[in-house]
């Protein structure tokens, strides 16, 4: 990461340590994901069938609910369309149903138009701390059978996710795909469209420092405070004498006090959440995109992300520091 602080001698700096204090219930939320009751549920039996279609055309057999289910097994589960066939098709045998089982085909072409659930607002109503990052998810396809068998150097294909992170609840509230070229700083606007509520705070880290990111949050969001650090090389504005902006004020804070005493004030410091949670990603649902459009591997990401959503809401562990 560029312009981080003391990059010249942070192996130096010793790793905080960090004790679990829900122990128990963080155990059973873990064991609970792999659980086929948690996502092959009643409600997604009951709402099999697709509804009689009243307009022209074909009648569908699979209601979305359905495509959603299937899909998500897939993506929990890390398998091929054809094996998670075989999978929703032994657990409507095991059960007893009589439903018909989605073909890999089927599964296929529903991807490409399939709506999938975004984040619900908070609970609360009030504003969230948004935190934004974004990685690299390799495609697979036949260059990595070709680098797997012959061993060939080739330049990987990639597209880049986009995430944005409720700092308190730990939901990724907003997220897109693009390709490798797009800036981070050109999908912020995109990433705020997706959020309903109100947001206080913008946090991302120096890939973001850029006017057009403070112009989309204010846009949206004229109360939001934007946290992002300067660049080393950064200059106030002609205006901060008399007007300063939000960067202006980090400028100053820097200079006055230090970046490490910026970044305790500004709250800077909670943007490790938001790289915790594509870790998690790449952990849970993997690092590669499986499909081979545009339009799939966009549901593809956002049928993950709901599903680390609900992981979530199972439970999640409280640190404790212990040195």
């Amino acid at each position: 990461m560029p312009f981080k602080l003391n990059q010249d001698r942070r192996r130096h700096i010793s790793r905080q340590k960090h004790r679990v204090t829900n122990s128990a219930s963080y155990d059973a939320a873990l064991r609970q994901r792999g659980s086929l009751t948690v996502w092959f549920t009643d409600e997604a039996v009951e709402g099999w069938r697709a509804a009689p279609r009243t307009t022209p055309g074909g009648q569908p057999c699979y209601s979305p609910l359905a495509i959603l289910t299937a899909l998500t097994l897939k993506a929990v589960f890390r398998l091929a369309l054809r094996q998670t066939e075989g999978l929703i098709g032994s657990i409507i045998g095991l059960l007893g149903l009589e439903l018909r089982v989605p073909d890999h085909s089927t599964l296929s072409r529903r991807a490409k138009t399939l709506e999938v659930p975004r984040s619900q607002p908070r609970r609360d109503g009030g504003p969230m701390h948004l935190l934004v990052d974004s990685t690299g998810l390799r495609l697979c396809g036949a260059g990595e059978w070709l680098l797997e068998k012959h061993g060939t150097k080739t330049r990987r294909s990639w597209r880049k996710l986009h995430i944005g992170l409720d700092a308190e609840t730990g939901q990724i509230v907003a997220a897109s795909l693009t390709t490798k070229e797009v800036d981070d700083g050109a999908e912020v606007g995109p990433l705020l469209d997706q959020i309903t509520g109100a947001v206080a705070s913008f946090t991302g880290d120096g890939g973001y420092d850029q006017d057009r990111v403070y112009a989309s949050v204010a846009e949206r969001h004229p109360e939001a405070a934007v946290v992002i650090p300067p660049r080393t090389t950064a200059v106030p504005s002609d205006t901060a004498a008399t007007a300063p902006t939000q960067r202006d004020r980090h400028l100053q804070h820097i200079a006055e006090h230090g970046r490490a005493a910026w970044q305790k004030a500004s709250g800077y410091t909670t943007r490790a959440r938001a790289e915790a949670a594509i870790g998690r990603f790449k952990q849970v649902i993997g690092d590669g995109l499986r499909s081979r459009t545009d339009e799939r591997r966009a549901t593809e990401v956002h049928i993950a992300v709901h599903a680390l959503n609900r992981m979530s809401e199972f439970g999640r562990p409280n640190y404790v520091r212990t040195d």
